[in-house]
């Protein structure tokens, strides 16, 4: 993992270049007017007239304000006032960093903004609002097919186990061949809509021949206790919430139905001006989960302190996820390509997308490269 120093100096090379960049722009712009505005006297050299000497002080100019720039960002990385605004969910990645001690002598500040589900933090990053978030790889994917500024750059595989629909304890459905004609709940382009789909379709039930209706975990769950829905297509810790603490059962997974894959995405922005702290974060991110894939009861008991979530429910989750980081190649961008073609045949995405343009591989492969 590369040290404070070396990340500041990368973020100075990147403020360094982009001034240089636009003092070379400024220059080519001013010496395209050479022609014009010089001549060449008897003895054949160039002579200097007012228009020249505007020239010589406006770069002059551009380069004082440059040195100006740069002595700031200097200064500015040295006090350590790099912002990172990182989208995240209850439990999420912040908890991971901080009991895994990952998140300790950081060469950046991170400034955590927590949202109970994936589509508000792919609002936020499509607003400007964040830099980087962790959301479902269909949920990225709606977002991206919109247009979008943002890419998937790193992430994590659970156990498409862990992706259920669930009914009430009482519930009359057995099985997902008892969904025809019910009121099905989940996430609307992510994961929850895509299971429902991909349920109805294996189980020979046409789509329209059930009802879907577009809640988050939150509503969903109210909604399934109070009886206005009959079955909830949702995730870890949800499902192992409900399971223990509401009874509910499990009639259907996402085994071999989903690629179960969360992306670390981040603002075609922040690739581009943070490159190096957003580097560091990935490589942090992946030694954490693969840190608490040895220290699972830890993990559980010290996340179940910090969102007063139930422990039980925090060791059954992450003992059924088994979540590993993964390094986006070929393999990945296949299986989440054959995912997003059957989305946009069930009507979640608009259009068929090439996954290869939606991700960055670099920051997977210089993690991978760095353990």
């Amino acid at each position: 993992m590369p040290d404070a120093r070396a990340i500041r100096l990368a973020i100075s090379l990147t403020a360094l270049g982009s001034v240089i960049d636009s003092i070379v722009s400024l220059h080519r712009s001013l010496t395209r007017r050479e022609p014009k505005s010089q001549a060449r006297n008897k003895t054949g050299y160039m002579s200097i007239n007012s228009h020249d000497h505007s020239i010589t002080r406006r770069l002059a100019a551009s380069l004082f304000a440059a040195a100006i720039t740069l002595s700031a960002t200097a200064a500015s990385f040295a006090a350590d006032t790099v912002v990172l605004r990182v989208g995240d969910q209850k439990g999420g990645n912040r908890s991971l960093l901080e009991i895994s001690g990952y998140a300790k002598d950081l060469p950046y500040r991170i400034e955590w903004s927590e949202f109970p589900a994936a589509a508000p933090i792919l609002e936020a990053l499509n607003a400007g609002a964040l830099d980087v978030g962790y959301t479902g790889d269909l949920s990225f994917l709606s977002v991206y097919a919109a247009g979008a500024p943002i890419k998937a750059i790193g992430g994590t595989r659970s156990d498409a186990k862990t992706q259920a629909i669930l009914v009430r304890q009482d519930s009359p459905i057995k099985s997902a061949a008892d969904l025809r004609g019910k009121r099905l709940a989940g996430t609307r382009g992510g994961w929850g809509q895509f299971l429902i789909d991909a349920t109805l379709e294996k189980a020979q039930i046409k789509l329209e021949d059930a009802t879907f209706a577009p809640l988050g975990p939150v509503d969903a769950k109210i909604a399934l206790v109070a009886g206005s829905i009959d079955a909830w297509a949702v995730w870890e810790p949800y499902v192992s919430f409900a399971t223990l603490k509401d009874k509910a059962r499990v009639i259907a997974d996402g085994e071999g139905l989903t690629p179960t894959i969360t992306f670390i995405v981040a603002s075609d922005n922040a690739i581009a001006t943070k490159r190096a702290v957003v580097q560091d974060l990935v490589q942090r991110l992946n030694k954490a989960r693969l840190w608490s894939l040895d220290h699972v009861s830890e993990y559980a008991r010290n996340t179940a302190e910090l969102t007063k979530l139930p422990e039980d429910v925090l060791l059954s989750a992450y003992t059924a996820q088994r979540t590993s980081p993964i390094v986006i190649d070929e393999n990945v961008v296949k299986e989440v390509q054959e995912a997003s073609d059957r989305s946009t045949r069930y009507g979640i995405l608009p259009k068929k997308l090439d996954v290869s343009k939606a991700v960055d591989r670099s920051f997977t492969a210089a993690a991978a490269g760095s353990n």
